[in-house]
C-alpha cells in the first residue's frame, strides 16, 4: 500500500494548531487512517481483528499500521517514529508519564472538541476522564483497562491449604503461616525488572490513598513522607510473616516465572499483576476462569482507602501530524461500542464503555469490571506516571528493600528517591 509523505518534526509541531481547528469541520470517513501500533501477542491479534471490523464498518476507510522497532520498551521505538517524520493518525499509548512527554512537545493533541462533538463522554465516566486529563484538558480516550488491586490465585491450591481468599489485610498475613505449612509460598514476588513494584504500590493505595499518590507521581509529595515509610513498614510486616521468598530468589524472577508459580503449578499461593493474566491462563494453561483460577481484591486496612482501585489502560492519542481526522475520530468512537467489546473479551480484556453488558465477560473479568466500576476512585499505576529517570530508580530503590528489608534501608532508599525526584520535576 502507498505511503503517505513523511514530515519533519519542526511541520508536525507547526500544523497542530491548525489541524485542531479542524475538528468540528466534517470530512469524508474515507481514505486511509494510519496508527502507530506497537501491541504484540494475543493483544496485536486483538486489534487487527478490531480493525477488521471497523473496515468491514467503515468500507471507504483502510487502515494502516506503523510498528515501531524497538526490544522491550515500546517507548523508544515510537519516539523514534515520530522523530523520523513518519505520519500517522493515532497513537496506542499505555504510559500517562508517555502522555505527559508527548504533550510537552507538541506531537498530540487536546480531544475536548472531539469530546462535545461525539458520544466519547457519554460512554466514559468521569473517573476514565479524569485519568486522561492533562491542566483541564482532555488528551486521550480509553479503549481498554485492566484492575490491577487483583490478587490472582488458583482455587485448588487455596483448597490445598483449607484457606478461603482473604477479605482483610489480618485475614491475608494471617494465612502465610498456613500456607507455608502446606508447602506452598504464600506470594511470588517477581524483582528481576518491574513487578516488584506492583505491591509496594497496592501498598501505598491502601495507606495513603490515590489522591496522595498523585501527588507522589507529580513531584507535589516527598518520598520522605511517613506516607511512603508507612507502606514500606507494611511490606516489612508481610516479609517478616513468611510472605515470599528470599530476597535474591525474589530478583532472580521475572514476570512470567511468578505468575506460573501461582496459576499454574500451585507452588505460590498469590501473585499480583495486570489483567493479561487471564488471556494467559486461558490460551497457555487451558484453565477456566472462575473454576480453576480467580481473583480477590486487595485487602482492606480500614485507613480510610479501601474503596480505591488501581488500574492500567490502554488509549488513543490523537497525533499533531493527523491527516485524517474525522476516520480517527470514528475509529475511536467505534472502540466504544458493544461490538468492539465483544471481540476485547474473546481475549480476556474489558472495555469501560456504559454500552457493555458485562455479561459478555468470564466470571473473572466480570468480577474485576464490578470492582473498578464500583470504585470511589481510579488511580494509574505509579511507576506508569513517574518520569523515566525516576521510574528506573523506583524499581531499583524497592529491589535494594527486599534485599534488606530494614528501617535504615528504608531510610535511605527514600531519601535516594527525594533527591533524584528533586532533579526531575
Amino acid at each position: 500500500m502507498k505511503h503517505r509523505k513523511t514530515r519533519s518534526k519542526t511541520t508536525l509541531l507547526g500544523t497542530a494548531a491548525i489541524l485542531a481547528g479542524l475538528t468540528g469541520q466534517a470530512m469524508a470517513q474515507e481514505g486511509e487512517l494510519v496508527m502507530i501500533n506497537w501491541l504484540g501477542g494475543a493483544q496485536g491479534e486483538m486489534m487487527s481483528k478490531l480493525q477488521e471490523d471497523f473496515e468491514a464498518k467503515y468500507p471507504d476507510v483502510t487502515v494502516r499500521n506503523v510498528v515501531p522497532q524497538a526490544g522491550g520498551d515500546a517507548r523508544g521505538g515510537i519516539r523514534a517514529v515520530l522523530m523520523g517524520g513518519e505520519q500517522a493518525d493515532l497513537l496506542i499509548n499505555t504510559w500517562p508519564a508517555f502522555r505527559a512527554e508527548l504533550i510537552e512537545a507538541g506531537l498530540i493533541l487536546p480531544l475536548d472538541d472531539s469530546y462535545a462533538s461525539t458520544d466519547w463522554g457519554d460512554k466514559l465516566g468521569e473517573s476514565w476522564q479524569a485519568l486522561s486529563t492533562v491542566n483541564g484538558e482532555n488528551y486521550g480516550v480509553t479503549y481498554t483497562f485492566g484492575d490491577r488491586s487483583g490478587i490472582w490465585y488458583r482455587t485448588d491450591t487455596m483448597e490445598k491449604a483449607g484457606i478461603t481468599p482473604p477479605e482483610t489485610y489480618q485475614e491475608f498475613i494471617g494465612g502465610f503461616a498456613t500456607l507455608n505449612d502446606a508447602g506452598i509460598t504464600p506470594i511470588s514476588v517477581p524483582a528481576k525488572v518491574w513487578a516488584h513494584a506492583e505491591w509496594f504500590e497496592s501498598l501505598l493505595l491502601r495507606t495513603a490513598g490515590a489522591e496522595y499518590m498523585t501527588r507522589l507521581a507529580n513531584g507535589e509529595a516527598s518520598w520522605t513522607d511517613d506516607e511512603v515509610k508507612v507502606a514500606l513498614q507494611k511490606w516489612q510486616e508481610m516479609l517478616a510473616a513468611n510472605c515470599c521468598d528470599d530476597g535474591n530468589t525474589m530478583l532472580a524472577l521475572d514476570w512470567d516465572i511468578s505468575v506460573d508459580a501461582a496459576l499454574k503449578t500451585g507452588d505460590a499461593a498469590y501473585v499480583l499483576m495486570g489483567m493479561w493474566l487471564n488471556t494467559r491462563a486461558k490460551q497457555e494453561y487451558g484453565d477456566t476462569p472462575g473454576a480453576d483460577f480467580d481473583i480477590f481484591q486487595f485487602p482492606t486496612f480500614g485507613m480510610g482507602h479501601d474503596d480505591e482501585s488501581m488500574v492500567d489502560a490502554k488509549e488513543f492519542n490523537i497525533l499533531s501530524s493527523v491527516e485524517n481526522r474525522e476516520a480517527a475520530d470514528a475509529f475511536i468512537s467505534y472502540m466504544l461500542t458493544a461490538d468492539a467489546a465483544a471481540i476485547m473479551a474473546e481475549y480476556g480484556l474489558a472495555s469501560p464503555s456504559t454500552e457493555v453488558d458485562l455479561s459478555i465477560y468470564d466470571p473473572v473479568i466480570q468480577r474485576s469490571v464490578s470492582e473498578v466500576n464500583s470504585a470511589e476512585k481510579l488511580q494509574f499505576v505509579l511507576g506508569d506516571l513517574l518520569p523515566g529517570d525516576l521510574g528506573s530508580e523506583y524499581r531499583v530503590a524497592l529491589q535494594r528493600f527486599l534485599q534488606e528489608p530494614s528501617d535504615e534501608t528504608i531510610d535511605t532508599i527514600t531519601a535516594q528517591l527525594a533527591n533524584v525526584a528533586k532533579g526531575v520535576y
